[in-house]
């Protein structure tokens, strides 16, 4: 029982930790496209959406 209270109380502290910074001004936690991307020889699930922002980032950049 002492195990569980000790990992309730580690994720509590995490995520009021995230919390906390996200009321503090830093931006939100994202994922990316950039893992397997990266990485020579292995296709990823990505397919080019990484490479083509999304209409809302092109009107944000103004083109």
């Amino acid at each position: 029982m002492a195990v569980f209270v000790i990992a309730f109380l580690l994720f509590l502290t995490a995520i009021a930790g995230m919390a906390i910074g996200v009321m503090a001004g830093r931006g939100r936690i994202e994922g990316s496209c950039g893992g397997l991307n990266r990485v020579p020889g292995v296709d990823s699930d990505c397919g080019g959406a990484c490479r083509r922002p999304c209409a809302r980032r092109r009107a944000a950049q103004g083109q």
